[in-house]
């Protein structure tokens, strides 16, 4: 049996709500600019839906096959995500379906300082929920405060998960990696930036702190219409150690579980 698999049965067996609750230092969710900063004329308000019961049903996309074992290991488990967890991605959800009942792009955009781990695992997994659910015209971005590199140990544990993640040079210092989930006409080219670098939108889209110090280090991200806080634990911490892998492929299991269960809520 493969590492990855004793880590997915092991998180699994735990349950994904044993492993969220544990490693959540802080959940905060905050929709708005805050009180000090006006608001634009972009920024808009939330209506309260109900909460339809997560969904394993999927579309026709082939996936790649040990991802594809990966999800459907993961989705029995979305019901066991924390209710502060999912009143928060209820309301990423929200967004995402008022944007496509308006027949406009959801945009979102996930900021973590160094836009090197947290903010990539969230924007990779977030395009593969969509596409597993068919949720059609999500558009999904990650940036940094400021830019650094894919980190190796990130992309590895990723790896691990079942993406097929193209191989760089080692001399680069912010290789461009191509992730895909399911062929080369979904491949996301993964690299290290600003939220604000050209190729990222610029108006009309969600930003998703995936930190709590990108968080406070970027009160106001001009051009978005919504401001999430969906903070996780940095993996970073167990560099160097035994632990290292197991803490890169928790975040990521973590990351992936609520992903889907976000755009289960939409395709419910």
């Amino acid at each position: 049996m493969s590492n990855t698999s004793k880590i997915i049965d092991t998180c699994l067996a735990l349950s994904l709500g044993a492993l969220l609750a544990s490693s959540l230092g802080c959940a905060a969710t905050s929709e708005a600019e805050p009180d000090a900063s006006p608001p634009t004329s972009t920024e808009t308000t939330e209506t309260a839906t109900p909460e339809p019961a997560p969904t394993t049903e999927r579309t026709a996309v082939t996936f790649h096959p040990q991802l594809h074992a990966y999800v459907e290991r993961l989705l029995p488990t979305l019901s066991t995500i924390p209710e502060d967890r999912r009143e928060t991605l209820d309301r990423i959800a929200a967004f995402v379906r008022e944007r496509g009942a308006a027949s406009l792009p959801a945009r979102l955009v996930f900021i973590c300082t160094h836009n090197s781990r947290r903010s990539h695992m969230s924007q990779i997994w977030a395009a593969t929920a969509a596409a597993w659910y068919g949720v059609d015209g999500v558009e999904t971005y990650s940036g940094g405060t400021e830019a650094t590199a894919f980190n190796p140990r990130a992309v590895a544990a990723m790896r691990r998960a079942g993406f097929e993640i193209g191989e760089v040079p080692d001399d680069v210092a912010n290789p461009h990696y191509a992730v895909s989930f399911a062929g080369d006409d979904t491949a996301l080219d993964a690299f290290s930036k600003t939220y604000d670098a050209d190729g990222n939108p610029r108006e009309d889209f969600a930003v998703i702190m995936t930190c709590s110090q990108a968080d406070q280090a970027c009160p106001f991200v001009r051009g978005a219409t919504r401001r999430i806080s969906l903070p996780y634990d940095d993996p970073k911490l167990a560099d160097g150690s035994p632990e290292e892998a197991d803490r890169y492929d928790e975040r990521a299991l973590q990351i992936a579980g609520e992903m889907f269960y976000l755009f289960s809520q939409v395709h419910g």
